[in-house]
């Protein structure tokens, strides 16, 4: 793909966020970053890290510092258990929120695994003109998240609008 054909290739950070998961077993990040880079765009950084909130808003704040990230996949953290805090972590540093994101990710969800949709805390957002994906841990949960909303919404060609185009407006 390339940029004559309405494509823009994006530089994105995909971000696990686990106690349990190391680098050899990492399937939603692994998921993730081969989704990406099929796409055509760009992994800019890959870590995984503990269930952990100041460790986590210390790495997405390092991401969405950089002008050159276009965007912050991350996986875990999103349920209800103690350790769970990737919301708690990562909404103060959105300066808009994208509700429709979490909502469409639940409804899409529920004609997966039914009421069970309800427990995911997944949502999405702007940070610093970065965009940021926040989805559960499950490699499948990651997979319906990709195929059904972010692949088409980071890909300049989706018709009628999308994420992608917005880039150059995003400091306004």
């Amino acid at each position: 793909m390339t940029a004559s054909d309405g494509f823009i290739p994006l530089s994105i950070c995909v971000l696990t966020v686990s106690d349990s998961r190391s680098a050899a077993n990492d399937s939603s990040g692994d998921y993730l970053a081969a989704a990406l880079e099929t796409a055509g765009h760009h992994v800019a950084a890959r870590e995984l890290l503990p269930d952990d909130r100041y460790r986590l808003r210390a790495t997405v704040s390092q991401w969405i510092a950089d002008p050159a990230i276009d965007g912050v996949l991350v996986t875990g953290g999103t349920g209800f258990t103690g350790r769970d805090a990737t919301p708690e972590a990562l909404l103060p540093l959105l300066d808009k929120q994208m509700p429709g994101f979490g909502e469409l990710f639940r409804a899409i969800s529920f004609d997966e695994i039914g009421t069970s949709s309800l427990q995911s805390r997944a949502f999405a957002g702007l940070a610093n003109a970065t965009f940021v994906f926040c989805l559960p841990g499950s490699s499948s949960a990651c997979r319906t998240a990709w195929e059904r909303i972010i692949r088409d919404q980071l890909d300049a060609r989706t018709r009628p609008c999308n994420l992608a185009t917005l880039r150059p407006r995003l400091r306004e």
